[in-house]
């Protein structure tokens, strides 16, 4: 089927996507990992490993230390991978325990067709 004189129904930016907190814009801390690029973190995974819970606070654990972790493994795990995607683990200690979660990084085009980096967890899209 020739796609090419397809009507376009809908499109969802990235700048939508972090107006509406869909993807968290991290690349101020992105760049003190030497990530050159745009970087943004899925709600999900911001929500669920990043910001720590209260039990998890009282055990020294705080936000930009867990967004340091995910930042500068994937600036250490891109340094030795040529493509467009890249699969990394990072621990975090969830309610207490020390768990292993595989994260998933894609280097695409943003809005403007410039290179943008998104991280998630390796179940997301």
């Amino acid at each position: 089927m020739d796609w090419s004189n397809a009507d376009v129904i809908h499109t969802y930016t990235r700048d939508q996507a972090l107006e509406d907190e869909v993807l968290i814009n991290v690349t101020n801390l992105a760049k003190e990992t030497g990530v050159c690029l745009p970087v943004a973190v899925t709600a999900k995974l911001w929500h669920e490993y990043i910001v720590p819970s209260e039990a998890d606070e009282a055990q020294g654990q705080d936000t930009n230390g867990r967004l340091w972790d995910v930042l500068y493994l994937f600036a250490i795990s891109a340094r030795r991978t040529n493509g467009s995607m890249l699969r990394y683990d990072v621990g975090f200690l969830v309610n207490g325990q020390h768990q292993v979660v595989r994260l998933k990084a894609l280097i695409g085009p943003g809005d403007n067709w410039e290179p943008v980096i998104t991280i998630m967890l390796s179940n997301e899209d």
